[in-house]
């Protein structure tokens, strides 16, 4: 192969040069130094390529298998390789010919290219004159140089090259001469530029990569692996033995050949294998080897022998012959095995001389051990040991020579190298390698140039390096290794690891990972560069070398992620790498979970779908050669294109970089960021000796070959020049026709003129246009004042830049250092160098940058409107609970998003304040406004290393957006610290969930307090703002600053929901402080909206006005462009707030002003309190009313008509001032259930609206009380007719009756939701504090809900607890979220919340609120609220429920009361049926219902049954003091489905239900008697139509006959139950109680029960079970009889089956179907009774077959 020498050392320019002039002329041989051979290149292709194809036409006529060559002595003999047919080699010689042919198109291109093809003959450096004699135009004096100064180092070079030739040929001997004469001979062929392959590879990634052989390589397969130990002293072994496979569809996985029995792979033994893997296809080569562990480990292997079970007659034979053992033979433990049909063919192995040169440098030998890895086309050599006996290896200048046998590896791409860094000096020098492929003679050379050292250039001890010259930047591949959380799971051993490309076909080789601890509970992070795309990858196989005195070590998972790809890609393990522990295994395959993968950040590459996230480039760096050029600060860089920006890169290097004269070169990595623009650099140090004299800069995209260049010639010094330390640097060269401009901006910092507004701080501004930003600039020399942004100051700076295009924003702040760094900013202007002042750009902000003042930032971003410019970002910063977590460095952030990124920014002010920031398991949040960068990708967080305990733990950050309705989860789980884990302190991570959450929009409130004596407030003050399309929650405005002080103007940013056009907004304040009395005369609230933006007349139009006036008329005026413009409306007030001014209110509601439709109006409320016993209250009512066009807000009811308010029996009238409301919809009256008495009967509302003249109804009759009704203390009513109302109080007239009348007209309006909270099960979990929670729907909220009434416990919310609440709400829409929360009083109010669960029978949804946290000021985040959104994977949906208002009538009788949980079951036709519904929730309830001669109300939401109900199932449990109960009867009521009315159903009992009286059953089935229609006809009046019920079902009577079987301990003493089924409804569940025997359910007795049930039809199947109580609980059922007294048929339903725990399946439920059904007429002859009871004998036997019998005989 013609080989390319190594770059000179000298400069890096030349590495430029040469790597351009390479893609220019590929191929081109620097070794080949005489002309012929130079200018026959074309030739020799030509010819190889007729002998190739003469070649191939003589093997068409013989069929052979094998390929034959030409050797050194003209004999024919085997090419070193398995079999290779006919098919095969006809298509690598096409292959090889396709090559060929596109290695002489390129010759022709190149020759057309260059201006004279005859001078190649000639010197390099002439050459180079002659091309450039032509260009010397175009070219600058700049690259003249580096094209000098390139000729002369390649002349030198050459001149080395001689010295070298002619000092080896003395020193050579005649055999050598001929060796080299041989070797010669064998270069006749071009080699493939394995670089340009790589590079293609990279241009032309994609994802899916599939091929036909894949699915086959997936099935899995079956071989026998049979081995032979040999018959030599010690070849047997103790170690773990492992095989793999190589075949033409892949790699298989490492297999262990694990044998149970002790005595494998003992001397002269054949051992015999059964192994499952991958199928490979036909196998090529097999790799054999052994982990070394054990007392004996040494093995000699004589044969392999390896059989595909699925074809059993192809066995394939490896011969070895060789020791695997590190002490015997060539101290390999692992071989690479050639097979053969024939056993007694012995395939040869190739032969490979590598020559290793090390450099002639100080220091540069080494005494490590050095391993060498080829890699070829057919796989590689494995990890070989370079090593001669008695000799000095890779010493200083030296050539080591090394043979290394292994399988043909065909074209050899790359090698890898590298030492084990042991022994006195490790540190290595390598020159180049040169590596001679003896079977298919050809020559590589692979030059390294590079040092193998941890303390010298980039630190690393192993390489890649690809054949040829052209060495491409490599891929990174991120390590990370977790050590697990068990005793002992560290180790002191060298981990190695070998990631596998697809299907196995592409390895890394064997990394060692270096630097890493593995200590318990540790990750260790690497970056691993190859020259290899083997991403994703299919496996790792990760190990350790099982030296060292605690070298056992359990790996939790390994996780590796690719940045070219954005894979992360995890593999499990869970296992012990230990000879002691678990298997013996010291080395592990592990395999992808593949849910776990990730794909992290998207490249914006428009050539490909799914290009790599980040690009290699070269940068080189020219230092000035003038005295003090150089600089030890630490240097930095950013890069600007014209699709976005680079991070900004730190330029480091272990040697010393930017010295004077010097070139340095480095590869950076940066995303697509399209044409290049500009250049920034800069340092950090300002300090006397840090400055720097930068000559130019040069940047090359390594994959395109893309060059930037940007000139310099200029100082970064405080000392020199313009005394900055940054430069901007426009790019130039062929690509950028135009560079940008390098423009000077003035700007002009005004400072405000209020008390304290000026700072000490240091100021930083970054100026933001269409081309790009001027990047942080500190504002440190002003033009016109020495005393920086003092009070009422114009400072003016001037900042050098290349072009911005227009500017349109700015990002101001400070560093917050120094005694008065707050500081208040009015305004900055900026304008061009030069330009007049009219044409600055005025950026206005009248804002305080001051953690104590305003919203507490110290950084601000916006345009020319300040409004406009933020979005919110809320940052929640979890550190992690492990000890020492906590730190005390200041923490930066970073977010990058798919329209920008931002700069690192400092969290400095928290919004919940706690304290101590970044405490051990808390969580501080944060809000960064800046603006819009779309959707996030990745986080930068970090922090800057400073204070005592500096490190931290990261366990993650949640960022959420409302202005996007978007909440990213970032998972860390890391440390941040210089000593723990990978030293980092900065770390870059991806959301691993993004969840949609409430969008909200951006408004801006402007609070103007009156200029009046005492006009300010200390109270806290709530806005809520009404717009067309809804309104916002209650907002609090506060702030850091002394709010709402006389005479001031207040801004403040909220975020709330999008009403549309807002028409009005209610304000006021809470009345707490000293001086609550307010006196507002303002407010003005700003949003963005959509528009029409007409475009402005130009100067021109307006002199030709006249001239154009007629073309006006006749065309219309554009009609402008829809723009984002800002909307302002403005509500005056000029009013106090207070109590003990005006009208005494401290609320009020403020219209638009011009919002003209909306008017104020007065209502008048009545309040009717009950007439019951205890009904008054003496706690404070507060009243809602909603209407068309919004609602009072929650008012409380202070001025009534009466002293003494809400007392039994009383009517109270208040008055309430709001804006019209329109018709009224709802209202929501509650109280705050405060002092003696406060629970209170409500009976109704009526509200009077002056305006209109019209009397709204509001029935409640219902009890506001902790202790009566549902325990809720408030409730929502809707207004009714009036007519229903005049209904209700004639019934009153004459019943005097207090039941509630309109329950379920009051109820199908409303939606009721149960609440089940879930207290967690942590220690003090529980809650002493008065919990609240709001409902959210999608139309409206249910206001604050105290959690007062639990309907499970007495003491609510304890450890572990589930608490049950009922809730009422009316028409709130589809429920979206819930705000639950406490008010943090009693003795321990912290409180953990696991869950909520809501159900909402209405809606036909079940929905679950997950917390999992504190609400704790003391823990967390120190929240006492939260927010929460429904899990859409827990929401359960079904059938919605219908309400039901059933009334329970109990008889007059003595003892007719039950204490007993009393149930019901509705019936429809067809058998539908609701599910049995308990009325009484608790005991409290049972023990105040269902008294003597009572009539109690239910309302209940059941399933919908349909129009009719046919019959009705009653009963209880029979528990309590007084169970037994005499039903009177039952009333249902429903509302009719067409039309305003209702029905109700009547159905008579007359009958107890208890055990000890009349039959003793204690359920009972009760069919309609009446049906009454309420109905509100047209005209007003209500009609009622009452029908009696003809066709109800009718009751029957059913005798149960048990049969229990004649087996031994088939009786039982449990309690039986039973449920009979038919196709018209069932009975529910029996017990059966009375039997015609004492003892019941005895062996071989037959027991008969009677069961009272509405008609059931044809009874199909049965369901008996029993309690399995007392001790002989097991019964064995033989059979069931039913008889229908009523209809005299007989179903039988043959059993045979224990119900038992102890027996068959162990049920005690079962479920039998019928067998025989008898139907026996009434009139029977007494001689037919014979054959009735025959047949009936034949039909019991007949068990397998449903029979129905009908005997019909009459006389």
């Amino acid at each position: 192969m013609p080989t390319k020498e190594k770059k000179p050392i000298e400069t890096e320019e030349r590495d430029d040069e040469e790597e351009e002039k390479e893609h220019e002329v590929k191929g081109k041989s620097k070794k080949q130094k005489n002309s012929e051979e130079t200018d026959s290149s074309e030739t020799l292709v030509d010819k190889e390529k007729k002998k190739r194809n003469q070649s191939v036409k003589k093997k068409k006529k013989k069929k052979q298998d094998v390929e034959v060559t030409e050797n050194e002595n003209g004999t024919d003999e085997q090419n070193n390789n398995e079999p290779i047919t006919k098919e095969k080699r006809s298509k690598e010689k096409s292959s090889n010919g396709e090559q060929d042919e596109k290695q002489v198109k390129k010759e022709k291109k190149k020759k057309t290219k260059t201006s004279e093809s005859k001078g190649e003959q000639e010197e390099m450096g002439a050459k180079e004159k002659k091309n450039k004699e032509g260009k010397k135009k175009k070219k600058t004096a700049e690259d003249e140089e580096d094209e000098d100064a390139v000729q002369e180092e390649a002349e030198e070079e050459e001149d080395k090259k001689k010295k070298k030739k002619d000092k080896k040929k003395k020193k050579g001997s005649e055999s050598d001469e001929e060796k080299k004469a041989k070797k010669g001979k064998k270069v006749k062929v071009k080699q493939v530029d394995f670089a340009e392959l790589y590079q293609e590879e990279l241009i032309g990634y994609h994802t899916e990569e599939s091929d036909d052989q894949e699915d086959e390589f997936n099935k899995k397969k079956v071989y026998e692996v049979v081995t032979v130990t040999g018959d030599v002293k010690g070849a047997g072994t103790d170690a773990n033995v492992f095989v793999t496979m190589y075949g033409e569809f892949g790699v298989s996985p490492k297999v262990h050949l694990a044998s149970k029995s002790r005595t494998a792979f003992e001397k002269n033994k054949t051992d015999v294998f059964r192994i499952k893997t991958h199928n490979v296809g036909p196998i090529k080569k097999i790799r054999i080897e052994h982990d070394n562990t054990g007392m004996s480990a040494s093995w000699f292997l004589d044969r392999v022998i390896v059989t595909d079970m699925n074809r059993p007659h192809l066995r394939f034979f490896y011969a070895c012959n060789n020791w695997l053992s590190r002490e015997e033979g060539d101290g390999l433990t692992v071989r690479y095995l050639l097979g053969s049909l024939n056993p007694m063919d012995i395939p040869k192995q190739n032969k490979y001389i590598a020559s290793v040169f090390t450099m002639d440098a100080k220091g540069s030998g080494t005494d490590a051990d050095v391993y060498l890895t080829i890699f070829g086309e057919f796989g590689d050599t494995g990890e070989r040991k370079l090593a001669s006996e008695g000799k000095d290896n890779f010493e200083r200048g030296n050539e080591d020579k090394f043979t290394i046998e292994a399988p043909n590896l065909g074209r050899l791409r790359k090698i890898t190298i590298g030492h084990n860094n042991k022994g006195s000096s490790a540190g290595w020098a390598c020159d180049k390698v040169i590596i001679d492929d003896m079977g298919n003679k050809e020559v590589y050379e692979f030059p390294v140039d590079a040092w193998f050292d941890i303390s010298e250039g980039d630190g690393k001890i192993q390489r890649d390096v690809l054949a040829g010259a052209t060495q491409p930047m490599a891929i990174v591949y991120n390590v990370q290794v977790m050590t697990g959380d068990i005793r002992g799971a560290g180790t002191n051993s060298k981990i190695h690891l070998v990631m596998h490309g697809h299907k196995g076909n592409k390895n890394s080789g064997k990394l060692f990972l270096e630097g890493g601890t593995f200590e318990r509970a540790q990750i260790d992070i690497f970056n691993v560069e190859l020259l290899e795309l083997i991403s994703p990858l299919s496996r790792v196989t990760i190990g350790h070398d099982n030296a060292g005195i605690n070298c056992g070590w359990y790996c939790e998972k390994v996780t590796v992620y690719c940045p070219f790809t954005g894979l992360e890609q995890v593999f499990p393990c869970g296992r012990w790498f230990d000879e002691d522990e678990g298997d013996g295994l010291v080395e592990r395959e592990l395999y992808e979970m593949v849910s776990l993968r990730q794909k992290k950040q998207k490249s914006k590459s428009f050539l490909l779908l799914t290009s790599p996230t980040q690009f290699p480039w070269s940068l080189w760096i020219w230092t000035s050669d003038i005295k003090g050029a150089g600089t030890d600060a630490q240097v930095f860089i950013q890069i600007y294109g014209e699709s976005g920006k680079s991070d900004q890169m730190l330029l480091e290097s272990k040697s010393d970089s930017f010295e004077q004269g010097q070139c340095d070169k480095f590869i950076i990595e940066m995303p697509d960021i399209g044409k290049i623009r500009k250049l920034r650099i800069w340092h950090e140090k300002r300090n006397p000796f840090s400055g720097w004299h930068l000559g130019r800069a040069t940047l090359m995209k390594t994959l395109t070959r893309e060059k930037y260049s940007f000139t310099c010639n200029r100082w970064l010094d405080i000392n020199e020049d313009d005394n900055e330390i940054i430069r901007e640097l426009p790019a130039e060269g062929k690509l950028v026709p135009e560079p940008l401009p390098l423009l000077k901006y003035r700007v002009t910092i005004c400072t405000g003129n209020v008390s304290g507004s000026g700072t000490d701080a240091s100021v930083y501004l970054n100026v933001i246009g269409d081309l790009g930003d001027t990047g942080e600039r500190l504002m440190f020399m002003s033009k016109n004042n020495v005393n920086k942004f003092e009070k009422g100051n114009a400072d003016e700076f001037l900042v050098e830049a290349v072009t911005l295009g227009t500017i349109r924003r700015v990002r101001i702040g400070h560093d917050g250092r120094g005694g008065g760094c707050g500081w208040f900013l009015d305004k900055v202007m900026i304008r061009e160098e030069g330009q007049p002042e009219a044409s600055s750009i005025h950026f206005p902000c009248f804002r305080w940058l001051d953690r104590n003042e305003d919203d507490g930032q110290i950084q601000i971003k916006w345009g020319v409107c300040l409004f406009a410019a933020a979005v919110g970002y809320h940052i929640a910063i979890k550190t992690g609970s492990i000890n020492g977590a906590s730190s005390d460095s200041k923490v930066f952030v970073k977010l990058y998003g798919e329209k920008g990124d931002t700069n690192k920014m400092l969290v400095v002010v928290s919004d919940n304040d706690l304290g101590n920031y970044f405490e051990t398991g808390q969580t501080d949040i944060f809000t960064i406004e800046t603006f819009d960068i779309g959707k996030i990708n990745r986080l930068l967080i970090g922090h800057t290393n400073e204070g005592l305990r500096a490190g931290w733990f990261l366990d993650s950050v949640q960022i959420w957006v409302p202005v996007h309705g978007v909440q990213y989860m970032f998972p860390s789980h890391r440390w941040l610290c210089k000593d723990e884990a990978d030293g980092k302190v900065e770390v870059e991570i991806y959301p691993s969930e993004t969840l949609e959450i409430e969008k909200l929009i951006n408004y801006e409130v402007t609070v103007v307090t009156g200029d009046v004596w005492a006009g300010g407030t200390n109270a806290n003050v709530f806005l809520q703002i009404y717009g067309e399309e809804g309104k916002s929650e209650l907002i609090q405005l506060k702030s850091r600053s002394n709010n709402f002080e006389r005479g001031t103007t207040e801004i403040f940013r909220i975020e709330a929901l999008d009403v549309g056009r807002v028409y009005k907004i209610r304000i006021g304040h809470d009345g707490t402080g000293i001086g609550a009395g307010w006196f507002l005369e303002k407010v003005d609230v700003k949003r963005l909206i959509m528009a029409m933006v007409k475009p402005e007349k130009k100067e021109e139009e307006k002199k030709d006005k006249k001239k154009k006036k007629k073309k006006k008329e006749e065309e219309e005026e554009p009609p402008g462009e829809l723009k984002e413009v800002v909307r302002t409306f403005s509500f005056p007030c000029s009013r106090w707030l207070a109590r003990d001014e005006e009208d005494g209110e401290i609320l009020v509601e403020l219209p638009a002003e011009d919002f003209e439709d909306l008017e104020e109006n007065t209502y008048e409320v009545h309040v009717f309190t009950g007439n019951m016993m205890g009904a008054g209250t003496d706690a404070s009512v507060y009243i809602n009313v909603y209407g068309e066009m919004g609602d009072t807000g929650e008012r409380k009811l202070r001025k009534s008509n009466h002293l003494n308010k809400f007392e039994r029996g009383q009517e109270d009238v208040f008055t309430i001032t709001a804006m019209d409301l329109g018709l009224l919809k709802k209202m929501r009256i509650r109280h705050d259930n405060k002092l003696a008495n406060a629970a209170w009967y409500l009976d109704r509302v009526e509200i009077f609206d002056t305006k209109d003249e019209t009397m709204y109804f509001f029935p409640c009759q219902r009890w506001l009380a902790v202790d009566e009704d549902d325990g809720q203390l408030g409730r929502e009513l809707v207004p009714v007719d009036e007519a229903f109302m005049k209904r209700e109080a004639e019934e009153d007239e004459e019943e005097e009756s207090s039941s509630a009348q309109l329950g379920l007209e009051q109820k199908a309006m409303s939606i009721t939701f149960t609440m089940r909270v879930k207290t967690g099960e942590k220690k003090y979990a529980g809650t002493d504090a008065n919990v609240y929670t709001i409902l959210y729907g999608t139309k409206d909220d249910t206001g604050i809900i105290n959690l007062k009434s639990s309907k499970t416990h007495k003491n609510k919310f304890e450890l572990g607890m589930v608490d049950e609440f009922t809730i009422e709400a009316v028409d709130i829409g589809k429920l979206k979220r819930i705000r639950i929360g406490h008010d943090n009083a009693g003795g321990s109010p912290g409180w953990f919340l696991d869950w909520v669960e809501i159900d909402a029978p209405s809606l036909g949804q079940l929905l679950r609120f997950p917390c999992g946290r504190w609400l704790d000021k003391g823990k967390d985040d120190g929240a006492i609220v939260r927010d929460l959104c429904p899990n859409e994977l827990q929401t359960v949906l079904y059938t919605p429920f219908v309400p039901y208002e059933i009334k329970i009538f109990t008889t007059d009788i003595f003892a007719g009361g039950t204490d007993a949980d009393v149930f019901i079951v509705l019936y429809g036709q067809n058998g539908v049926c609701t599910s049995q519904k308990s009325l009484c929730i608790n005991k409290r309830e049972r023990r105040m219902y269902f008294e003597r001669a009572a009539e109690d109300m239910f309302i209940v939401e059941l399933e919908d049954i349909g129009d009719i109900i046919e019959k009705i199932r009653i009963g209880h449990d029979n528990r309590g003091v007084n169970p037994g109960w005499h039903l009177d009867r039952v009333e249902i009521r429903r509302l009719l489905r067409k039309g305003k009315g209702s029905e109700t159903a009547i159905f008579p009992c007359e009958r107890w239900l208890a055990h000890s009286e009349e039959d003793g059953e204690t359920i009972r089935e009760l069919v309609p008697s009446d049906i009454i229609v309420e109905k509100l006809s047209r005209d007003g009046t209500l009609k009622v139509i009452e029908t009696e019920v003809d066709d109800a079902l009718e009751i029957h009577t059913y005798t149960v006959t048990v049969n229990t079987g004649d087996v031994y301990g088939a009786g039982t003493d449990a309690n039986v139950f039973i449920t009979l089924y038919g196709d018209m409804g069932d009975t529910g569940e029996r017990k059966l109680s009375k039997s015609e025997n004492s003892n019941k359910f005895e062996r071989g007795s037959v027991d008969t029960f009677t069961l009272e049930a509405v008609d059931l039809g044809q009874v199909f199947k049965i369901r008996v079970r029993h309690d399995n109580s007392l001790l002989s609980a097991d019964w064995y059922l033989e059979q069931v009889e039913v008889v229908d007294q009523d209809t005299e048929e007989v179903f039988v339903f043959l059993c045979e089956r224990w119900l038992s725990r102890k027996r068959e399946d162990r049920r005690i439920d079962r479920v039998f179907y019928v067998k025989v059904c008898l139907h026996v007429c009434k009139r029977v002859h007494p001689c037919t009774q014979a054959l009735t009871l025959q047949l009936h004998a034949i039909a019991q036997r007949a068990s397998s077959v449903h029979v129905r019998v009908c005997v019909c005989v009459c006389v």
